[in-house]
């Protein structure tokens, strides 16, 4: 499978691209005033410990205060951190208020939520995790060969040779590398190591220790996979940047690095601007005719599976069965490509047969294997429902890009005409047993004055000579829709 990484660079914005066979899989953003700082190291200062969340806030210099669970807490596993009772570490023994403590984050801040810490440190490289505080040597679980796997311990053990201090992930990228190159990376890693060691001493919390790279970078270092076959930039200092960093980490991929100069904006010749607009949208089209309704809440993400216009030529069964087929390979790209993540609930259409419901699932497992996200799945439900984790790291696509409609305030719905029109009436009844007055003046939108002076005209008579009072009108056309006043007069 052919696929080419687009990088868009601005000065307000970096944007990154997958594209594999022509087809948009994968977007990033990264804004110069609001960069991710997931994988970022800073020493904090404790600010509120919680011992009844086992949790507490550190400031890390952000406008949120980050929170770490005692889980996350290296010092956790020791005698030192135990609970009295014997029930596991307590976090009133780990941390206190006002102590400084390296952290770093492992998610970003999300919505109303600060990041997520964790003491565990990490820093990384193109095939390689280092972590300084295990002594622990991984293998990523998307090496599946056995073999493999245990001929990639075997080099790694080689490069470390005497040198056995803390514990590393080998990476996906890894598969098939040699020795020395697991070598060169080891040495990057712990020079890096010392240089943060260094740069901790003399700080005062809250600072930044270390920062991650920046986002067309990372592009190199963590999607830059064999079946790349080329690399776009449109920025010529970004270009000469990947370029040196190609050269230092992975000099196979140099040579398809292009610096893309036509005048026709390199998102645009690929449609992805485009593609990006309706990743935004509920509704997804699928080629059958079916669609998925895709929704994103606080809790959890939803995503129905219909039919729409697709009838099939045979029978129910049939029709449902290639719904729930074709849906199921469009969720796990929209997945990626809208950067969902959480508790997903998926609603396929109903299927009488066991055999459909397996290879739905089977063809839903196989395309998220393709992602770089991790993903876990249950079996479909006795509803029909199948549900998913996908971790999540960042935020969405939609929660970068959009933000809460400021006349709905992010509910998606707004009171009818009907029913602004009876809270006017309400109100009116309320006030004319509040205040002594001979009328009322209704500032409204035009199309609730519209409708009380018509269909509800009958209505405005009957209440005027209820109350004995008059009752005016007048537009505001700076009102949002469900918006009123009524003034006494």
């Amino acid at each position: 499978m052919s696929s080419e990484i687009l990088i868009n660079v601005s000065p307000m914005e970096t944007r990154v691209a997958l594209v594999e066979n022509g087809v948009l899989q994968e977007v990033g953003v990264e804004r110069v005033r609001s960069r991710g700082i997931a994988g970022n190291i800073y020493k904090g200062k404790v600010v509120r410990v919680l011992p009844g969340m086992q949790a507490a806030f550190i400031d890390i210099g952000l406008e949120k205060a980050g929170f770490i669970h005692v889980d996350d807490i290296q010092q956790a596993s020791s005698d030192e951190g135990c609970a009295s009772n014997g029930n596991g570490p307590d976090i009133r023994r780990l941390l206190r208020e006002g102590q400084s403590v390296v952290v770093q984050v492992i998610k970003d801040p999300i919505s109303t939520k600060g990041a997520r810490l964790t003491t565990e440190l990490s820093v990384s490289s193109r095939f390689l995790v280092y972590m300084p505080n295990v002594t622990h040597i991984g293998v990523s679980q998307r090496i599946e060969d056995e073999g493999e796997r245990e001929r990639l311990r075997q080099q790694l053990s080689l490069a470390l040779g005497s040198n056995t201090t803390g514990g590393y992930i080998i990476r996906t990228a890894a598969e098939g590398v040699e020795a020395e190159e697991l070598a060169r990376e080891v040495e990057f890693l712990q020079q890096l190591w010392q240089h943060i060691l260094e740069a901790t001493k003399p700080l005062k919390a809250p600072a930044v220790i270390y920062e991650d790279l920046p986002m067309f970078l990372r592009t190199m270092r963590d999607m830059a996979q064999p079946q790349v076959e080329k690399v776009r930039v449109d920025s010529k200092k970004a270009h000469t940047k990947l370029c040196e960093f190609a050269r230092q980490f992975n000099p196979e991929m140099e040579p398809l690095i292009e610096y893309y100069s036509a005048d026709q904006p390199l998102f645009y010749l690929y449609g992805v601007d485009d593609e990006i607009t309706r990743a935004l949208d509920k509704k997804v089209q699928l080629k059958s005719g079916g669609y998925l309704i895709i929704e994103q809440t606080e809790a959890m993400t939803t995503v129905d599976v219909n039919t729409g216009a697709f009838v099939g030529r045979r029978n129910l069964e049939d029709t449902t069965f290639k719904t729930n087929l074709e849906a199921a390979t469009a969720i796990a790209r929209q997945l990626r490509l809208r950067n969902l993540g959480g508790i997903i609930i998926i609603d396929f259409i109903d299927m009488l047969e066991l055999d459909h419901q397996s290879q739905v699932m089977h063809t839903l497992e196989k395309a998220l294997a393709r992602d770089r996200a991790k993903t876990g799945t249950a079996n479909i439900s006795e509803l029909g429902l199948v549900e998913m984790t996908r971790k999540r790291t960042s935020e969405s696509l939609g929660q970068v890009l959009c933000q809460f409609c400021p006349t709905c305030d992010g509910k998606g719905a707004l009171k009818s005409v009907e029913t602004i029109c009876n809270e006017i009436f309400r109100e009116i009844l309320r006030e004319t047993r509040a205040f002594e007055c001979d009328g009322f003046l209704v500032l409204a939108t035009q199309v609730v004055i519209d409708r009380l002076l018509d269909e509800d005209s009958t209505y405005v008579g009957d209440l005027e000579e209820f109350t004995g009072r008059t009752i005016q009108f007048r537009v505001e056309s700076l009102y949002s829709p469900d918006q009123f006043d009524i003034i006494p007069a």
